[in-house]
């Protein structure tokens, strides 16, 4: 397939323009951040360490990224930080508890409802969105609240998801100057290597367009993305959220070591049991970090092992960096690239989501 064939399947299925969406993430960043070190601050400083974040699909992942980043960062990691997708808020969560409240299109019921509890049980709220019922209900009750831009698909801006977010801690002194310090020494390295990756996967006539290369690879598979539940669990997930939503593929994934106690034994094909070429029909996707425990690093190995043979490829990704933000950001834009090329060669529209328009429809009518 040539640069021809994918300009081709571009104008053909990507009428919403998705590909300079993508292309324009490293500008988008740099908004987001500009939003985030300008964020107002709570009325009062939270009073304890414990952090509520409500959102779905894209406006959760960057509460989930956050999670991920602060639980291995020095001087964040005494944070106790849950991100809930629900209706409803757990019964232990009380006035100790300052809650995050995302919610791109400022509209998402579940969200809302969440919401609701939680002005129930503490005056520590803090609302992101593009507009809406949140920030109608932030304005009307003199919450902070930080305005994003609207006009995207919440997955294509995970950039007002995140910055926003890390910056309410920074300004709010809930981390320590040295992991405010780190922070801002990742997000400097983050920026050149964005414009370069963007360069670099924007490059359908590049035969070294990685992006492009591992799209082609997953094509008429199955992807399975394993990595380790510290760190990258919130990347894992955003790579098989990306694949189903963009290329419209089904994708899995699990974490390990607890995989290895369950899901690694499903994995063994006998004469009598799953025939082999039900398998042959995945990929599997390994997300290393440069910070994985020994441990972690062994059981891949041994994974590979298992896999060897059965499904149609294996391939290993590690993201570029000296600090873990930019190294999990990375992962992150390569699976944009990896889930838009995937629609392309899938011949489908990478924007429309059309099962979950239709059941927000159906959920708006009964």
């Amino acid at each position: 397939m040539n640069k021809s064939d994918i300009e081709n399947l571009k104008q053909k299925f990507d009428s919403e323009r998705m590909f300079d969406v993508i292309k324009d993430f490293p500008g988008q960043v740099k908004h987001a951040i500009e939003i985030g070190r300008q964020s107002p601050k709570f009325s009062s400083k939270p009073e304890t360490n414990n952090i509520a974040i409500l959102g779905m699909g894209g406006s959760a992942i960057g509460g989930s990224m956050l999670k991920s980043y602060f639980s291995a960062l020095d001087g964040a990691g005494h944070l106790n930080i849950n991100v809930f997708r629900n209706y409803r808020l757990p019964k232990h969560i009380d006035r100790t508890y300052s809650v995050l409240v995302c919610s791109y299109s400022g509209n998402t019921e579940e969200t809302l409802s969440a919401m609701e509890d939680a002005r129930r049980v503490t005056e520590k709220i803090y609302c992101i969105t593009s507009g809406g019922k949140l920030k109608s209900i932030a304005e009307s009750g003199n919450l902070p609240v930080a305005i994003i831009p609207g006009g995207f698909q919440p997955r294509c801006a995970l950039a007002y998801s995140i910055f926003p977010l890390i910056y309410i801690f920074i300004n709010n002194g809930l981390i320590s100057r040295e992991s405010i310090s780190t922070t801002e020494n990742a997000i400097e390295e983050l920026e050149p290597l964005l414009a370069k990756r963007a360069a670099e996967y924007s490059d359908f006539n590049s035969p070294e367009n990685k992006a492009l290369n591992l799209a082609k690879n997953l094509f008429r598979t199955i992807p399975v993305i394993y990595s380790a539940e510290e760190r990258l669990d919130s990347i894992n997930i955003r790579w098989r959220n990306q694949i189903q939503e963009n290329a419209k593929n089904p994708a899995f994934g699990g974490f390990l070591p607890e995989m290895n106690h369950n899901e690694v034994n499903g994995w063994t094909i006998t004469e009598n049991g799953l025939p082999l070429s039900a398998v042959s029909n995945f990929s599997a996707i390994i997300l290393r970090d440069a910070a994985d425990n020994p441990r972690i690093s062994l059981r891949y190995e041994f994974l590979r092992s298992i896999l060897n043979g059965k499904v149609k490829d294996i391939i290993e990704l590690e993201g570029e960096g000296k600090h873990l933000l930019t190294r999990m950001i990375d992962l992150v834009y390569l699976a944009d690239w990896v889930s838009y090329y995937l629609a392309l060669l899938n011949k489908t529209n990478p924007t429309p989501i059309p099962m979950i328009t239709d059941l927000k429809k159906l959920l708006e009518q009964n």
